[in-house]
């Protein structure tokens, strides 16, 4: 897309400075985007012999920023061919690009996995375009949802960024009129831009030209990509550096601003006046592709401002009273890549954009990313072909009311450079999945009840926290993607947290994600959903409470495993079985139980960390061996007991 390289890649151009003497004249044309020259230039260096690695990768990059994906591939291919230990991973991804635009996707995948191994860790692409998650193959077979048409207003030049205005269309060509015949921009030798009005026809099919937008905001240099305020009484419009003449920064680059103006009635007739730049405008960086939300109160914007992850990043900021607004805030790395994010448009629901630097199928591709109220982005997902192609895809609008709109592409079946398609969109109904299962002792295989379980995205983020029931189970309400990866974690008091990775199916329902829990020691039992610790069973002589020595050695057991976990409380509980009378045996429970805390205390743990103890005699027993029922001296044995309940950890 040759021409929206004329707005773009004033956006990249910094970071792409040559200076070697030997290519001076070469590096003066790229350093001027004047692509084509300086191909030919790095080239004719070639045929004379020069065959080092930088010039591999100027003769790439003059193709690449060109939007000539043939002629990248050529070089790019030398490059990794004849220095295949020393390609810097920046030319890896440009590489991958290159034979995504040629079609070749198979081979582009491997060298797509190639970049995401040696990229920087800090580099948001090397995960995107690892394909653990989403491959290629993913992308290519994604259900179409789009149809197509070739606007009758494109030219055999440039025709791009469309916007809705009342009832018509706005859009930038560099259609050559009389007036404008003899100004050309050189990188690719067409008429400069200017903004045009077009009428939208009743299917919303095809858009015919009706007059220049406004001599107002038409000056003899660029001005496209714009939005409007909810009320289409004021404009946001990307131009030139340009007051009177354009405005170069020290490297004599020139580059983008944002202007604002107003639509007043003078004389019957509409005209757009205070036409003025905004504040954070820079002549050092660029700052252009305007989007409007739709209640005014947020511009969205490209840049390449200082605070970019990578070479062009979407901004926003809110529109304040006055011409005043808030600092730039960049959308953060869930949206933003080391690639360029492009062409913002916002709906009440969604951000639709454009990006190299989220996996795609070759230059620029459009995603869609849902938003909450919050300002939280979700994951942007790829619209898929035919909307997207093997080159460049852009400048996307769309009324999602009747899911008709506008999307622009630098494709080879088009009219010319850049040209305006028409679409209507079916959505694909989204795939829906959800979580549920149940948590269980790993070693007894009882389920935990009253366990905490928290849902995660892979990244990090809480999505939902709940409660398991009395059989263990749980389920989630949180709806998540289908085919995609998710966490959930789960911890209780007594236990050691775990956590499991899942991947949902492509298909709506349920999964179900069993865990495991394991108590933190294994004196640590849960019984009856009651954290207790077992130990042997304590002895006392016949009617008396004191500490057998043998009762003591288990008695230590819970002294170490308290020392342990300094911030573990217990209840004792002595219980009897059913002979003798009641009061006896309620009497001689509770001093048993006190002789027990006693003998801990005496053994240095805190009594504080005791939160009672207490006897109850005959009251709990945990069989059928009550008054007068005739027992096993075993089974009269399992209810003279003592109990050691965990309240705190």
């Amino acid at each position: 897309m040759k021409n929206i390289i004329t707005l773009s890649i004033l956006l990249l151009i910094t970071a792409l400075t040559y200076s070697q003497k030997k290519y001076k004249r070469a590096d003066d044309f790229f350093e001027k985007m004047w692509y084509k020259e300086a191909a030919k230039e790095y080239e004719a260096a070639i045929d004379e012999g020069d065959l080092s690695q930088e010039i591999f990768q100027k003769a790439g990059d003059a193709h690449y920023f060109n939007t000539n994906m043939e002629g990248a591939y050529k070089w790019y291919d030398r490059l990794v061919s004849e220095y295949p230990n020393e390609v810097d991973s920046e030319y890896i991804f440009r590489y991958a690009h290159s034979l995504q635009g040629i079609g070749e996707y198979k081979l582009a995948k491997k060298w797509m996995k190639k970049f995401s191994s040696t990229a920087k860790t800090e580099d948001p692409r090397a995960e995107k375009y690892s394909q653990n998650n989403i491959t290629v193959e993913d992308i290519l077979n994604i259900e179409p949802q789009f149809t197509l048409r070739n606007l009758e207003i494109n030219t055999e030049n440039s025709d791009f960024g469309p916007m809705y205005f009342e009832d018509k269309l706005v859009y930038a060509s560099a259609v050559d009129s009389s007036y404008y015949h003899k100004r050309q921009y050189h990188w690719n030798e067409q008429p400069f831009l200017n903004l045009y009005l077009g009428r939208i026809n009743p299917l919303q099919t095809d858009v015919s030209l009706l007059e220049d937008f406004s001599k107002d905001i038409n000056t003899k240099y660029h001005e496209a990509t714009l939005s409007f305020t909810p009320d289409q009484k004021k404009i946001f419009f990307t131009r030139n550096n340009y007051n009177g003449d354009l405005g170069r920064d020290d490297e004599g680059i020139n580059h983008l601003k944002l202007y604002s103006a107003i639509l007043e009635e003078e004389d019957g007739d509409k005209v757009w006046t205070d036409i003025k730049e905004l504040p954070f405008n820079s002549d050092d960086y660029s700052v252009g592709h305007p989007a409007v939300s739709v209640d005014g109160k947020k511009l969205y914007f490209v840049s390449d401002m200082p605070g970019s992850i990578g070479a062009t990043d979407i901004f926003v900021v809110n529109i304040l009273d006055n011409d005043e607004y808030t600092d730039p805030q960049n959308l953060g790395p869930q949206i933003n890549t080391y690639g360029r994010e492009m062409f913002p448009f916002i709906t009440d629901s969604n951000l639709y954009f454009a990006s190299d630097g989220h996996l795609g199928l070759g230059g620029l591709d459009v995603f869609e990313s849902n938003y909450s109220n919050l300002n939280q982005f979700d994951t942007p997902v790829n619209l898929g072909a035919p909307l997207n192609s093997k080159l460049d895809d852009f400048g996307f609008i769309i009324r999602e009311e009747n899911n008709t709109g506008f999307v622009c592409s630098n494709r080879k079946s088009g009219k010319g450079d850049d040209d305006i398609y028409s679409f209507e969109r079916t959505p694909i109904e989204k795939c829906s999945q959800s979580a549920y299962g149940y948590v269980s002792n790993n070693k007894t295989g009882e389920r935990i009840s009253g366990a905490t379980i928290y849902l995660f995205d892979t990244k990090g983020a809480k999505l939902e926290e709940t409660i398991t029931g009395i059989n263990g189970g749980y389920t989630f309400n949180t709806v998540i993607n289908c085919k995609e990866n998710y966490i959930i974690k789960a911890q209780k008091t007594g236990y050691s947290p775990n956590e499991k990775e899942f991947s949902t199916p492509n298909t709506n329902g349920k999964t179900e994600v069993p865990l495991g829990l394991e108590t933190v020691n294994e004196l640590i039992v849960e019984e009856n959903g009651i954290l207790k610790i077992k130990i042997g069973i304590i002895y006392f002589n016949l009617d008396k409470s004191f500490i057998r020595n043998d009762a003591a050695i288990e008695l230590n057991k819970i002294v170490l495993l308290m020392t342990q976990y300094p911030k573990m409380v217990i209840k004792v509980e002595s219980h009897t079985d059913a002979r003798s009378p009641d009061n006896y045996n309620l009497s001689l429970s509770d001093r048993r139980a006190k002789s027990t805390k006693e003998y801990l205390v005496s053994q240095g743990i805190s009594v504080e960390r005791i939160e009672s103890a207490i006897g109850y005699g005959e009251a709990q027993l945990i069989n059928r061996c009550t008054n007068d029922v005739t027992c096993s001296e075993a089974e009269h044995q399992l209810n003279r007991r003592s109990e050691f309940i965990i309240t705190k950890m």
